[in-house]
């Protein structure tokens, strides 16, 4: 009997798994491909390239999976997490902060209520707190940024978010600033040179096209990220932890500077079919070594770590399921 259990569970398994690949055999001969969009961020920072890079890759294999895929430019992370929920987007990059509050419906989504329909998909680079400041203004720790002209970022940015965060846990406010602005990421480096800001915060993963910009075109200096507050944050909050960013890396920053970050993580709407999402994801990690290549930010990934840290919404079934296939899961 416990072996003819044993053939049965086998048998099961082997026609689910059948049943998957005719899946998405079926999407992949259809007349009318599936058309999927990935909501990423600034064209200057790491979820543009990041996005580019995937829909390559799942491109590539359209005869096989039968998906087009497009990049959609926008805001980030708080943007890309409403439009998924009001089915804008089909899949998006996002900090794994604002992914956690999301999904409970804490933070900024208080209003809104948990999105139970939110579910990760994998983890990418980590993305530390970056605050440049020009090297006149006389900022060096957060701190000084009281009273100063400062950049916040683009409205529905995940930077802007992550900041009010942690001026909240200062018991700051914006009122705390002399001048607040909110210019979009590939303008803020250049309004920095042109001494219309003192300072900008980004959350992004390094090296970054837009923080050597700011650092070689004008005498600028990263700024440490690293108090009371910032260490309360990190031991309280699960999707945060400490970061530095190596010195040498840009101009005139010849030293490691602390500061705190999370990771960017790519999440989907569960209704995307499961087929589409494995075909994401196999596309990813059947071409790991390749992908890794496409941006500087993504050398020191590991797929262990991308199917697990910083992924607070349940992984969707189609991730799931080729995670599992291969090894990664159980």
């Amino acid at each position: 009997m416990a072996l003819r259990h044993t053939f049965r569970s086998l048998w099961v398994a082997v026609v689910a798994s059948a049943a998957f690949l005719v899946a998405c055999s079926v999407q992949a001969e259809t007349k009318d491909p599936r058309f999927i969009t990935i909501g990423t961020g600034g064209v200057t920072g790491v979820y543009y390239p990041a996005g580019i890079a995937i829909c390559r890759l799942v491109n590539r294999a359209r005869k096989e999976n039968g998906i087009r895929c497009s990049v959609d430019s926008t805001s980030g992370s708080i943007y890309n997490l409403n439009a998924l929920r009001d089915g804008e987007l089909d899949l998006a990059i996002v900090q794994s902060d604002w992914q956690y509050h999301a999904y409970t419906g804490t933070g900024v989504f208080k209003g809104r209520g948990p999105f139970k329909g939110l579910r990760s998909v994998l983890s990418l680079h980590s993305e530390p707190l970056t605050i440049v400041a020009r090297r006149d203004s006389g900022i060096r720790k957060f701190a000084d940024l009281k009273g100063k002209r400062v950049n916040i970022g683009a409205p529905g940015s995940g930077q802007q978010a992550t900041l009010e965060v942690l001026m909240h846990q200062m018991g700051w406010t914006m009122n705390d600033f002399a001048q607040v602005s909110e210019i979009k990421p590939s303008e803020q480096s250049q309004a920095l040179c042109d001494n219309r800001i003192d300072a900008f915060v980004y959350t992004v993963g390094h090296p970054s096209g837009a923080i050597k910009e700011a650092t070689s075109s004008c005498d600028s200096v990263l700024v440490t990220v690293d108090n009371p507050a910032v260490r309360a944050l990190v031991r309280e909050s699960p999707y945060y932890s400490a970061a530095v960013i190596p010195g040498g890396m840009y101009r005139g920053n010849p030293k490691d500077v602390k500061t705190f970050g999370v990771r960017a993580t790519l999440v989907a709407r569960a209704d995307v079919p499961d087929e589409v999402i494995y075909s994401v994801v196999k596309a990813i990690f059947e071409n790991f070594e390749e992908f890794k290549e496409q941006h500087p930010a993504f050398q020191h990934l590991e797929k262990k770590a991308m199917v697990s840290e910083g992924l607070s919404a349940p992984l969707h079934a189609g991730a799931l399921h080729y995670y599992r296939q291969v090894g990664l899961l159980r």
